[in-house]
Formats: C-alpha cells, sequence, structure tokens
C-alpha cells in the first residue's frame, strides 16, 4: 500500500499551561487593531479581562463584541461583521467555546471578502485568505481551533450548515487547559464527547484513493496516515482524561489530557471528515434544540455497530489506544463511558418524536460529504433502520 499523508493546521499552535500569556507578543506580530470575539458570560470573567488588558498593553486598539449566540445564527454573524466595519479591525480574536470560534471565523471572512455567509456554504468556496485570527478555546470539544470549517444555523433550512476552506484555519491557536478549570461539569462532558466523536470519526473515515490533487479538491479527503496519527492520540488522551476531568474540574492533569486530547482530534477531523454520526445530528439537534456534543455521542456507538463489519482492523487499533481488551469490547466501553458522564443513551432521551424518524433519515442522507465519508454506505433505507435504531436503543438491529 502506497501511503498517504495530508495534514492542515494553524500556522503557529501553543498549547500548555499559561499559554494564554502570550497573547499580547503574538496579536502585535499580526496587527494594530483586534476584534475580539466572545459571549455575554465570558466577557465579565477575570481570565477574559486579563487577555484583553494583554492587547492594551501591547499597544493593541480592542474592540469587544460579545454577541456571540449558541450554534452562531447566520444573521447574528452578519449583524457583528456589519457592526466591526466602523472599528476597521486588521485582526480577529476568537475567546471562549466552539461557537465563539466559528463566530470568529465567519466574521473574519465576512469583513475581509464581504457578502453573507450563505455565499460561502461548502467546500473551497472561500475565495482567499482572511485576515489573521487567533483562536483561545475555554472549553475542549470541536477542535475549531485548528479546524478549516466554520458551523453556523441557517433558520431558512432549519438546519446547521458549514463554511469549510483551509483559509479558515486559524493563524494562531493558544491552547492552554487552565481556561478550562472553570468549564461546569456538564459542558466538559458534552464538549469531550464530541471530541472523542471526532477522533474516531476520523479515524475510522473511509480511505480515499490518493490521487494528486484530492487536497485540493476536497477539503476533507478521508482518513490517511497523518490524520490516524492524530486520532489515535486523541482517542487514548480522551479515554484517559474525560471522565476524570468530569468528576474533578480542578485535575489539572485530566483537564491537559483532555484539551490535548481535543485539539489533535480537531486536526484528525480537519482533514480526514467526519461521518454518519455528525449527518445524523444535524437534523436532530434541529429538533430537539440539543447539544450538538450530546448528539454526535449519543449516535457515535450505533453508527459504530453498523460499520463494525467494515473497520474491524481500526476498531482493534482503538482497543489498544484505550487499554481494551480487543475490538469487540470497543462499542461496550464507548456506551459505559459516555454513560458514566451523562450521555443520553437513545435518540428518544434526546427528545427525538418518533414521528420524525423518516423526516431525519431523509435529511441525513441528503448531507452527501458526510454520508460519503462513512465507511460502510447508507442506503436512505439503511439510514432509516440506523435512526430508528438509535431511537429505540437496539444496537442488536445493526448487526
Amino acid at each position: 500500500m502506497n501511503l498517504f499523508g495530508t495534514l492542515r493546521a494553524p500556522r503557529e499552535l501553543l498549547f500548555g499551561a499559561g499559554q494564554r500569556h502570550a497573547l499580547g507578543g503574538i496579536a502585535a506580530r499580526l496587527g494594530q487593531r483586534a476584534l475580539i470575539i466572545t459571549d455575554n458570560r465570558l466577557a465579565g470573567e477575570p481570565d477574559f479581562l486579563a487577555l484583553v488588558r494583554q492587547l492594551e498593553k501591547a499597544d493593541l486598539a480592542v474592540r469587544v463584541d460579545s454577541s456571540t449566540l449558541p450554534d452562531v445564527p447566520v444573521e447574528s454573524a452578519i449583524a457583528s461583521a456589519e457592526d466591526a466595519k466602523s472599528f476597521e479591525p486588521d485582526l480577529v480574536i476568537g475567546i471562549g467555546g466552539g461557537s465563539c470560534l466559528d463566530m470568529a471565523k465567519c466574521v473574519a471572512l465576512l469583513l475581509t471578502h464581504g457578502g453573507r455567509p450563505q455565499d460561502y456554504y461548502g467546500e473551497h468556496i472561500v475565495p482567499g485568505a482572511v485576515m489573521p485570527l487567533v483562536a483561545i478555546p475555554t472549553t475542549a470539544g470541536t477542535g475549531s481551533e485548528v479546524t478549516p470549517v466554520a458551523v453556523l444555523s441557517d433558520s431558512e433550512r432549519s438546519l446547521k450548515v458549514g463554511i469549510s476552506s483551509p483559509h479558515l484555519i486559524p493563524t494562531v491557536s493558544i491552547c492552554d487547559p487552565e481556561l478550562t478549570l472553570s468549564c461546569p461539569s456538564g459542558l466538559t462532558a458534552i464538549a469531550g464527547a464530541d471530541a472523542l466523536t471526532h477522533a474516531i470519526e476520523a479515524f475510522t473515515a473511509v480511505r480515499r484513493e490518493p490521487v494528486a490533487g484530492i487536497a485540493q479538491q476536497r477539503v476533507f479527503v478521508g482518513k490517511n496516515e497523518l490524520s490516524d496519527h492524530f486520532a489515535l492520540s486523541a482517542i487514548a488522551l480522551l479515554w484517559q482524561g474525560l471522565e476524570a476531568a468530569c468528576k474533578n474540574g480542578s485535575d489539572r492533569v485530566a483537564r491537559e489530557k483532555v484539551m490535548l486530547g481535543a485539539t489533535l482530534a480537531g486536526l484528525a477531523f480537519g482533514v480526514a471528515g467526519t461521518a454518519a454520526a455528525h449527518a445524523i445530528q444535524y437534523p436532530v439537534g434541529a429538533l430537539t434544540h440539543t447539544a450538538h456534543g450530546l448528539g454526535v455521542a449519543c449516535l457515535m456507538p450505533y453508527v459504530l455497530t453498523w460499520n463494525a463489519p467494515l473497520i474491524n482492523d481500526e476498531l482493534m487499533k482503538i482497543a489498544q489506544a484505550a487499554g481494551l481488551n480487543g475490538p469487540d469490547a470497543v462499542i461496550p466501553a464507548l456506551v459505559s463511558l459516555f454513560e458514566r458522564i451523562g450521555i443520553p443513551a437513545t435518540l428518544r432521551d434526546l427528545g427525538l418524536e418518533e414521528e420524525k424518524i423518516d423526516w431525519v433519515a431523509e435529511q441525513s442522507s441528503g448531507i452527501a460529504r458526510l454520508i460519503q465519508n462513512n465507511p460502510r454506505p447508507l442506503t436512505p433505507h439503511e439510514m432509516r433502520n440506523l435512526v430508528a435504531a438509535a431511537h429505540r436503543g437496539d444496537r442488536s438491529s445493526l448487526n
């Protein structure tokens, strides 16, 4: 087999306790007028205010936009970009969870290239580089600090939508696990389960023929040697640290493992992509208004069960990374881990009504970029069976 790998990453990635204190010097090299994107809760936090003071001491003009909403409604990104024009920023800094980082990406895009987010839906539509962008995550989950994706909510489509382009990868990412110490247990669980799902889906994604130029034709090329390396490292770290971080938020070692795992998972799926669990979550999340991480984690055991006949080698390596006794132990152990940290076991538990199963299956089947990334094909009929099994909690019907 010919080895093939590809990697897309920030120009500079800093990881470690206290690395947030480097922000002032980094920002001063990138611009003079910094627009900070965050949310209302974080805007008054001491750690956030200390970051603002760093920038001011580095002689940057600073404007704070704390209007980020969960799941980034398209209209809010448009409004923030329009409002920022009078400030004339030359640098955007996203500080917060995945929504804040996605909002920062989208605002930087609109300030640089104009138009509306709808103009850039899909892959490789962004025409060129965006203004310098710094990402500072305060949760460990989405991996947005290293990925080429911004996810928004489009009320006209009643679904989440994605803008996927290497131009959206932040210029610099600062991942300081100390910023996650105050993250509540429930949010830690949801974000961490999201990260573990990213790593598993990236590692089990379809492997495509590595024709020349594939990384220029697709943002997500499927599993490859480099994404596999990051995905397995992420799985090991998250399996070791996630439950401990949920039980004791002040456990610094666990927090470091979870944040590093989330970042490595982002590097993995940023090129490999995700698959069926994410495809199904989008319509489920639109109907139930539940967190993305809850949905993809709830679905992951069912999707793994469906894919299992084609991914035995991957399951064996996941078992080794997680310290489990063989590939057959992976799915039961994942179910048990998610149960211990409070992830719902079924789509019914998430609040999905039974009469919506057909609609969810239809919508999921239409998200081709994710379904085509799944290692085992899913016809519309098979997708309906998968969604129904996840609703009633019956993995045995997928064997």
